[in-house]
């Protein structure tokens, strides 16, 4: 259920920004495009999180936690 939510979130989050972004550009808004910004990190944390889920479940490492790691550095 992970993978597929990680997965879902990289298609959808890069086009998403892309459309925030367009929009704030026509407003001339500062907070949709700090939004738009927002959203695109939630795309690399996606990209962590499917990489560590992955690599879990596939070779049994303990690669979730080390992931966790990543996204909270990463938010920092």
């Amino acid at each position: 259920m992970g993978v597929g939510l990680a997965l879902v979130s990289l298609v959808v989050m890069p086009i998403l920004a892309a459309r925030k972004t367009r929009v704030a550009r026509s407003l001339d808004s500062r907070a949709l495009q700090a939004d738009s910004t927002q959203t695109t990190l939630c795309t690399y944390l996606s990209a962590f999180l499917l990489v560590g889920l992955a690599t879990n479940s596939l070779l049994s490492w303990w690669a979730d936690p080390l992931a966790g790691i990543a996204i909270a550095a990463f938010a920092a």
